[in-house]
């Protein structure tokens, strides 16, 4: 199995990091998700009163 941070090979019998090599392989993809670095992609959507509020009062 690779270490999906490093890459590294390393047997699969009972890892206690597992999927990850190392403690630390694990702590560095922890603070990437801590800090931001991945991300799941969204669709972002306007609810319909922040839309409303949004609006020009002078358009209607």
């Amino acid at each position: 199995m690779k270490c999906p941070h490093c890459g590294k090979d390393f047997k699969d019998s009972k890892q206690p990091y597992r999927p990850f090599c190392s403690d630390r392989c694990k702590l560095i993809d922890l603070g990437k998700w801590i800090s931001g670095e991945y991300r799941v992609p969204t669709l972002e959507t306007v609810d319909n009163d922040e839309e409303n509020s949004m609006k020009d009062p002078e358009e209607e």
